[in-house]
């Protein structure tokens, strides 16, 4: 299974901020729209990912508030990334290894869309329970064996 496979299925609406926006507004857009990430594009380019734990990490600097912070100083200006024709297991294990819940898919330098370790979790979930359905459909389906005894 693909990225594609995932972003065929969940859709292509995208949010993004700009990095000198204020984060107060960005973390009004991510309540507002109940997402835990926003894409942060300058001049067309992916530049960073603000997602609710570069929020909290963030108030916490701040004394319990977002006050007047800009996003470019809360976001992850190194997003991990992939691509559509990226495989699941290695998304997987990308995600894993850098504890990214939300991951930008590009195609050279377009956005085309975002997904979420919840995104991998369901599509990992849904094609087991399809190989289980059809894997007791085979069983049903067995073929008796002859019952005599052989001589």
């Amino acid at each position: 299974m693909k990225v594609s496979d995932i972003l065929r299925v969940k859709g292509s609406t995208l949010y993004t901020a700009h990095p000198d926006e204020p984060l107060a507004q960005a973390v009004n857009v991510m309540a507002e729209k109940d997402i835990g990430s926003l894409v942060i594009m300058e001049h067309g380019d992916l530049v960073g990912m603000l997602t609710f734990r570069e929020v909290i990490q963030a108030v916490v600097k701040n004394g319990g508030s977002v006050g007047t912070m800009l996003v470019r100083t809360a976001m992850d200006d190194h997003p991990l990334t992939c691509t559509t024709e990226t495989d699941m297991d290695e998304v997987r294990r990308m995600m894993l290894d850098r504890h990214a819940r939300y991951m930008p898919v590009m195609d050279k330098r377009m956005l085309m869309g975002v997904i979420s370790f919840y995104d991998v979790a369901k599509a990992v979930v849904d094609s087991q329970n399809f190989e289980n359905q059809m894997l007791k459909a085979y069983i049903r389906d067995w073929p008796a064996e002859d019952e005599t005894p052989a001589a």
